[in-house]
């Protein structure tokens, strides 16, 4: 069954504004949409975030159930007589969430599809190369609470992405960005982390290996323990830092 983002919706609102001439006459300005949606969701299970891009915080809470905060900003201004193509815009980027089973809940974007000969059809992009030029000049901004015990798996597209106080394992994959993941206390972990073009930085010892002089990639690798959480990150060109210690925000927050 799937769930529509629709708990709480903050319309269609000004966030910026250019103006041009005098004051209150051809003014361009840039739109926004909020939508919050909960989900009861029990402790231990796995929570899959797919197809996101843009700006992704998740963190783990004590509720047992997941909240997803939406916001959609149009990268680009509109005189007010374009309100309706903006509003046009930010409705082809969907976030659906769909409870697949009792211990999984899938978080997908729904991007609108290449127009053809035939229009264009709305699906889930599930090929990395097309997500950028389908995004519609929409910004996503993604806030999202789970199950602090939580399993997750992120397939973020490009953007940044901040997960904090999640204790179960971590897989996160990036395309274009920065990463960062905050480890809410000592393990034991088993972190796995690489990028193809950047670097790798970790408050954990273990060994990192820059693949050359020119930081065309970065390994780093931290010795699994019995019973460890098994961390697994991957950024395709960005930084990965790996913290320890209690959350202090999203960096691109401060």
């Amino acid at each position: 069954m799937i769930f529509r983002l629709a708990g709480v919706i903050c319309g269609l609102c000004v966030v910026g504004a250019t103006s041009f001439g005098a004051q209150g006459e051809g003014q361009k300005q840039s739109f926004e949409v909020t939508s919050t949606e909960r989900v009861p969701f029990l402790p231990g299970g796995t929570i899959r975030l797919e197809n996101s891009y843009g700006y992704l915080t998740v963190e783990g809470w004590d509720e047992p159930e997941v909240e997803v905060i939406v916001t959609k900003t149009t990268d680009h201004f509109y005189e007010p007589a374009q309100k309706p193509k903006a509003e046009q815009r930010l409705g082809q980027i969907r976030v659906a969430d769909e409870r697949r089973s009792g211990k999984e809940v899938a978080i997908s974007t729904v991007l609108p599809a290449r127009t053809g000969f035939f229009g264009s059809v709305s699906r889930v992009i599930v090929i990395r190369s097309m997500v950028r030029s389908n995004t519609r000049g929409v910004t996503v901004d993604y806030k999202v609470h789970v199950p602090r015990d939580s399993r997750l798996e992120v397939h973020h597209d490009h953007g940044y992405v901040w997960v904090s106080d999640v204790t179960g394992d971590i897989q996160v994959n990036g395309h274009t960005g920065d990463m960062i993941v905050m480890l809410p206390d000592p393990g034991p972990y088993s972190i796995d982390a690489r990028t193809r073009l950047g670097r790798v930085s970790s408050d954990f010892v273990g060994k990192t290996k820059e693949f050359s002089q020119l930081l065309v990639g970065s390994h780093a690798t931290y010795p699994s323990q019995s019973g460890s959480r098994r961390i697994y990150l991957r950024m395709g060109r960005g930084s990965i830092t790996i913290k320890k210690g209690p959350p202090s925000g999203p960096f691109w927050k401060d």
